[in-house]
């Protein structure tokens, strides 16, 4: 199913990466403070470069594990701010999951909040997901907040179900289905 890029909203551009966001995506994921909570150890610079390969890739997003990432920036500057990314679980069963990293000196304006709507607008209206996830380590309350606020349930709970940086975690899973988005865009 088609898809309509950039986004804009009052303060955003999402928005494919270029080879010029190079820095902006050093900037962001060699930093231990953004990748605490993540999955990936700070990446070096060749690691990044990689990384962002991966990102200018088209992806029709209607096959299992194709994953769109898009930069956000601010409208008024251009200034990268962070990354949201959608990614399909199951074309089948229509399911997907969000994700969102913010340089550090963006949190607390709204903005993953901001991008992460329209992600769930991507996933809901323009790809025809019927249920999107987000998954975090249990730790990291600010996100799980901010999964909340976007309407998401916490479904589950996993105590020590993941060996990541040399110790057990647990890991928080939130829902959304495609009838509770439409209820929630009224």
């Amino acid at each position: 199913m088609p898809f309509s890029l950039p986004i804009e909203t009052d303060r955003l551009i999402l928005r494919r990466y270029t080879e010029a966001d190079y820095d902006d995506l050093l900037k962001l994921q060699s930093n231990d403070d953004v990748a605490r909570f993540l999955l990936y150890d700070a990446k070096t610079p060749e690691q990044v470069r990689e990384s962002l390969a991966g990102r200018l890739a088209d992806v029709a997003m209607d096959t299992d594990g194709q994953a769109l990432t898009l930069a956000a920036v601010l409208r008024e500057t251009g200034q990268h701010l962070g990354e949201v990314t959608l990614f399909v679980h199951s074309a089948e069963h229509r399911s997907g999951e969000i994700g969102f990293v913010f340089h550090p000196e963006s949190h607390g304006h709204g903005y993953a909040s901001e991008a992460s709507v329209e992600l769930l607008r991507l996933g809901f209206e323009q790809l025809g997901m019927h249920r999107i996830i987000g998954r975090l380590d249990h730790r990291n309350t600010s996100s799980a907040n901010l999964l909340r606020r976007l309407g998401m349930r916490q479904e589950a709970h996993f105590v020590r179900n993941e060996f990541l940086k040399g110790e057990w975690t647990d890991e928080l899973v939130f829902a959304m289905l495609a009838d509770e988005w439409t209820r929630r865009s009224k």
